[in-house]
């Protein structure tokens, strides 16, 4: 029987469910989550969050509405309606950080790419 979809374990409004389709946000995997970028705003830079993924499940954002609402936001659910992405984030957790030094950028349509990781 295959896993229940995420959205149906989340508390979701309509509303941010519809900004988490239509806004274009953007993917990189991060050995502590996916990192969910904004790109529908003139400073995206300034709209990058981090969304930590457990059990199947986005479980947490850096962004300020996670935690001043009660339901999920919308890089959670942003997260959670793309099944590559939050499949890539549920394979990936299982890496140490000194597995890879290197940060994956998700391409939403197809699979995972590995990108030249800068040494930090």
């Amino acid at each position: 029987m295959a896993d229940p979809h995420p959205l149906t374990q989340l508390d979701v409004s309509t509303r941010v469910l519809k900004r988490a389709q239509y806004e274009a946000f953007e993917f990189t995997l991060e050995p502590d989550g996916v990192r969910v970028r904004n790109g529908s705003y003139a400073d995206p830079e300034n709209h990058e969050y981090l969304v930590r993924v457990a059990d199947g499940l986005p479980i947490s954002c850096t962004c300020p509405a996670d935690a001043r609402f009660a339901g999920a936001c919308k890089h959670r659910l942003a997260v959670a309606i793309r099944r590559p992405i939050l499949t890539a984030a549920l394979n990936d957790a299982g890496r140490s950080r000194d597995d890879s030094k290197t940060d994956r950028t998700v391409d939403t349509e197809k699979s995972v790419t590995p990108t030249s990781g800068a040494d930090t």
